[in-house]
């Protein structure tokens, strides 16, 4: 079953009375690729939050926020004031508006907003216990995202079986028209050694003439890309059962498909063929664009 590396998800729990969540969203890259926002507290787990996401999600664009809001009932999370700092503040603040003959009823108001009134809590780093509920969490994000990524996958899957049959009913339609493209071909070397037969009034060896024929007709033969891509979009098909990581391996037979593809529209020497083969590279590309988000 296909994964993408598209996905998102989120996890909430409560660490020393505060309110904690974690958002993971990704999008597709060649590697691994983590973008981690976190707490100052959480900063000395950082190496651990990291090794995690890679282990757990593999690839991809990935984009981790840890962000908190506080809770109301608890005491832990309300600022001090820092009364020294205040009745400084106040006092000269006093002096100079006496000395300036202003007014001091809204010292209070004024003081509060000066730097360092309110003392700034120091960051502890986080208990065992502390950092398994937020390990916790954080796996718990993972497998939403997981879950995401699996609903995509589904989705690609669909897609992709759908283009894929789209490009092997067009191989169908070349088929019958390959024996109608062998003949006029034949006809209309014939048509013009005739007219070059009668303008020179020279004799043409037809022994030789049929080996030409035989040796022209075989360059133009598409038999071998016909079969090529049949198991190029059966290998398609294969890959996809695959448990995961498989991203990289159908983004290379895309690759082999188009390679075959581009030979039938060079061999094709037919605007009905062509016209086909035009359908299969669209169909194709539909496929290498949605390839990069598969994991």
């Amino acid at each position: 079953m296909l994964l993408s590396m598209t996905g998102y998800g989120k996890a909430e729990c409560l660490v020393r009375g505060t309110h904690y969540t974690i958002e993971i969203k990704s999008l597709n890259s060649k590697a691994m690729d983590i973008m981690l926002r976190l707490p100052n507290e959480f900063r000395n787990h950082e190496l651990d939050i990291r090794s995690i996401i890679t282990h757990e999600l593999e690839r991809g664009k990935v984009d981790c926020i840890i962000y908190c809001s506080q809770n109301s009932n608890s005491q832990s999370n309300i600022t001090p004031i820092n009364t020294a700092a205040l009745d400084y503040y106040i006092s000269e603040l006093r002096q100079y508006a006496e000395s300036h003959n202003q007014a001091t009823d809204n010292l209070l108001e004024i003081a509060i907003r000066l730097p360092d009134v309110f003392k700034t809590q120091e960051q502890t780093t986080l208990t065992d216990d502390e950092w398994n509920t937020l390990q916790t969490c954080l796996l718990q994000a993972i497998n939403n995202i997981k879950a995401f990524r699996r609903q995509e996958g589904l989705a690609l899957q669909r897609m992709f079986t759908e283009k894929l049959n789209g490009i092997s009913d067009l191989l169908k339609q070349v088929e019958p028209l390959e024996d109608d493209r062998i003949t006029n071909i034949k006809n209309r070397l014939e048509e013009n050694l005739n007219q070059l037969q009668q303008a020179t009034k020279q004799q043409i060896d037809r022994n030789r003439l049929e080996q030409e024929m035989i040796y022209y007709l075989e360059k133009l033969d598409i038999t071998e890309e016909k079969v090529r891509l049949r198991n190029h979009i059966n290998y398609f098909f294969t890959t996809m059962q695959e448990e995961r990581g498989v991203g990289k391996k159908l983004g290379f037979v895309a690759q082999e498909m188009g390679r075959e593809i581009n030979t039938l529209g060079s061999k094709s020497n037919q605007s009905e063929m062509q016209i086909i083969v035009v359908k299969m590279k669209d169909l194709l590309e539909q496929i290498k664009e949605q390839v990069l988000n598969v994991l």
